[in-house]
């Protein structure tokens, strides 16, 4: 058995892989990879999983859910350019490199940008405190989880200026209040599925009134909200397969009873590391993520051991992100807290090996 802790492309449960696969070979007839988007075994799918998600986070009046393209990069741009206003001012703030990444596609698209709070100063180990929020700004923009130092917003920033979160790493973890921005988008292939789909949680208000010169057809929000997420051809498995996962979701105690699953997983594996001799954290202790535990060797003469170790006993993806160094265990949703408990009785087994 294989222990999935990569930070990338999503672990999800193995009732969904297997529905998933079935449905390539045959979807009411068809293969789900054939089917036209617009034939009504689709359209259901793509109902329902819009459905699913307003379930889910509790999505109030006065919102639309988008299934689109082009992951959380492609969302940088289409956030700016909708946001957009008269003063072509915003804020965000600065919590490690996708977070720089929506920075950097703002300025690109002509926004002028008030990066007031930053934790580049030690390496985007912690989320950023006692800042001012402008005031003269369209919007404000921050990355609620840190795939790759292992940060995560315990609080939503407090602002009466429009919010915009990329939520790609911890969407679906834990309850969040909607009502509180203004745009929420996500990558799929963290907790949500498999890699293709981009998920919007839209504003209604919001929709129309970018000034902008500057706006293709595809990356304005309201064309795909008029068209029901149909604009073009979508990513069709994605979808179903995100449609599936947020059944099982919805089944196993929702989003609260996957907060509780996540908080029991990360504690175990906190504990470890902060109990275990040979062993520290590299985020300071208040803004640990849920999702994506980072750590790191005291002595590093013993990483080809304990390397050796994890790797013997079934575990993948463990290894840091070259930014940080060590390791990084991510711990997204459909990760059981039986390999977790593999994970720390190996850093056990190493220890005690040490002593």
């Amino acid at each position: 058995m294989k222990h999935n802790f990569g930070a990338g492309p999503c672990i999800l449960p193995q009732t969904v892989f297997k529905q998933a696969a079935e449905a390539i070979v045959d979807f009411n007839g068809l293969s789900i990879l054939e089917i036209s988007h617009r034939s009504p075994g689709f359209v259901e799918v793509m109902e329902e999983a819009q459905s699913l998600v307003k379930q889910a986070l509790n999505v109030p009046d006065g919102y639309s859910v988008l299934f689109l393209q082009g992951g959380a990069s492609l969302g940088f741009t289409i956030t700016a350019l909708n946001m957009m206003r008269d003063t072509k001012k915003a804020g965000y703030i600065n919590t490690g490199t996708w977070a720089k990444g929506a920075i950097s596609e703002a300025k690109a698209v002509g926004i002028d940008v008030n990066v007031f709070a930053s934790s580049e100063d030690k390496n985007f180990n912690y989320i950023p405190k006692g800042y001012t929020v402008p005031s003269d700004v369209d919007y404000i923009h921050y990355t609620s989880n840190n795939t790759i130092f292992g940060t995560e917003f315990k609080h939503t920033p407090e602002t009466s200026l429009p919010l915009i979160c990329d939520m790609s790493s911890d969407i679906f973890s834990q309850e969040i209040d909607v009502a509180k921005h203004d745009i929420i988008y996500a990558g799929a292939q963290k907790n949500l599925g498999p890699a293709g789909a981009t998920l919007y949680i839209v504003k209604d208000d919001i929709l129309g009134k970018s000034t902008s010169p500057f706006m293709p057809k595809y990356l304005n929000l309201k064309n795909h909200v008029d068209k029901g997420s149909m604009l073009n051809t979508p990513p069709v498995f994605s979808v179903y397969a995100s449609m599936l996962n947020l059944r099982d979701l919805m089944a196993n105690g929702g989003v609260q009873g996957a907060a509780q699953r996540n908080a029991a997983k990360s504690s175990a594996l906190y504990t470890e590391i902060d109990t275990n001799p040979l062993f520290k954290g590299t985020v300071l202790e208040e803004d640990r993520s849920l999702m994506n535990i980072t750590f790191l060797l005291r002595d590093e003469s013993g990483k080809d051991e304990f390397d050796r170790m994890w790797n013997d006993a079934g575990i993948v993806g463990l290894k840091g992100h070259r930014s940080v160094g060590g390791y990084r265990a991510s711990m997204y949703n459909a990760l059981e807290l039986s390999s977790v408990k593999v994970l720390t009785e190996v850093m056990n087994e190493f220890t005690r090996t040490k002593g």
